[in-house]
């Protein structure tokens, strides 16, 4: 799979020069918000008052007894900080009693994250779920929340996560950027270990020998992009629900799932209680996914004659298909990823599904490539487990 361009390239914010605020219209032009400071090479570290993940509110005194300190933008969401920190957290640890102090910061505000962006990562960039996240990565440095007001992204030009910053003693900077130039989490895929070098060179007390490389990664996802996030929310609730009918043998090779995509088929009816309270979720992750390689595809199991009420449940959940699934559906001459069965019920639609399945509604069932069922789901689900494992089965990383 190819990795998307996520690296944040705007002209200006690279270059050296006299510190500045950007214009009040910068953002117009490189997806700044208006106030956003580019912190250059000399400049001063800004001070902040953020509170961790521990409950403390932590600032720079609370490093005042470590000669360099280094300030990391990190997220929860995000696959190119997923890879970073493979890397990263190694390298915090073999730092121990060299004098370097660590911090990393979650810039993002959960107002102008859209869903289909939380698709690499069980976890919101929220402040609850720092503290799940930092536990299950093995952070090793303290982890603050900046996501409410953002002050300390802005003050910093944090541009996107991972972003490095690197102090010297006086707390001047010495080196920004990426920490190195992978963004996944192969070693052997690294060629430049820039953020590193930087350090070994302050401890060494040589001049940095880069001092400025470009961040590659998520973007900052800026509180005042909340207008864009909802009108993307807008655009799916306008999006068109489609129901086809479906026999055994549309059943059949539906599970035999002939793509490279992971497949979800949910067996649900309009009349089936636990069907229609777990059904928002399941197109929430359907959304969540909709980058990924993945679908999810619901087989409505109501009589044919309520086709129409059917439909419009979909219609209210607005379980449309999502814009990334519409080229997959093309190739296989699909239009839809809503049916309703109208085959024999009973022993024929389990075996065109799954012949393990016990009976009962609803029945989730997980297939990979070649027809491969990796997880069943018999009454109902957990959908956020459900979630959980369908992330930690595509990966958390670009490959």
């Amino acid at each position: 799979m190819r990795i998307p361009l996520l690296g944040f390239m705007a002209l200006g914010l690279l270059a050296g020069g006299p510190s500045a605020v950007r214009p009040a219209d910068a953002g117009e032009y490189d997806g700044t918000p208006p106030g956003f400071h580019t912190l250059q090479i000399g400049d001063p570290a800004p001070d902040f008052s953020l509170l961790g993940i521990d409950g403390r509110t932590y600032g720079l005194p609370d490093f005042r007894d470590s000669p360099y300190l280094i300030v990391v933008f990190l997220s929860n969401h995000c696959p190119a900080s997923h890879a970073a920190e493979v890397r990263f957290i190694p390298f915090v640890a073999g730092l121990k009693g060299s004098g370097v102090a660590v911090v990393a910061i979650n810039p993002n505000s959960l107002e102008g994250l859209r869903i289909d962006e939380l698709g690499y990562s069980k976890y919101s960039d929220s402040y609850e779920d720092m503290k799940l996240y930092a536990r299950e990565r093995g952070f090793n440095f303290p982890y603050l929340y900046d996501g409410a007001t953002q002050s300390t992204a802005m003050a910093y030009g944090c541009l996107c996560t991972p972003h490095l910053f690197i102090f010297d003693q006086q707390r001047r900077l010495r080196y920004k950027g990426r920490f190195d130039d992978s963004q996944t989490p192969d070693p052997s895929s690294v060629r430049s270990t820039d953020g590193a070098n930087a350090v070994g060179a302050l401890l060494a007390g040589r001049p940095v020998p880069v001092e400025v490389t470009r961040p590659m990664g998520c973007s900052t996802k800026w509180l005042t992009k909340k207008t864009e996030v909802a009108e993307g929310n807008e655009d799916w609730r306008n999006l068109p629900v489609s129901l086809e009918p479906i026999d055994a043998g549309g059943v059949a090779a539906l599970a035999r799932n002939p793509t490279d995509r992971l497949r979800v088929i949910n067996l649900w009816a309009t009349w089936c209680v636990p069907c229609v309270e777990e059904f928002p979720g399941l197109v929430s992750i359907s959304r969540r996914l909709n980058s990924r390689d993945f679908e999810m595809i619901t087989i409505s199991v109501d009589d044919p004659k309520d086709t129409d009420k059917a439909l419009r449940f979909l219609e209210r959940q607005h379980a449309a298909v999502p814009p990334g699934s519409r080229a997959a559906l093309a190739k296989e001459g699909r239009r839809t990823n809503n049916y309703l069965y109208t085959g024999p019920g009973g022993d024929a639609l389990a075996q065109a599904l799954d012949p393990q399945w016990p009976g009962g509604y609803p029945y989730t069932v997980v297939i990979g490539p070649a027809g491969k069922v990796l997880f069943r789901y018999s009454g109902s689900l957990d959908v956020a487990q459900l979630q959980s494992k369908l992330i930690d089965t595509l990966g958390i990383y670009y490959k």
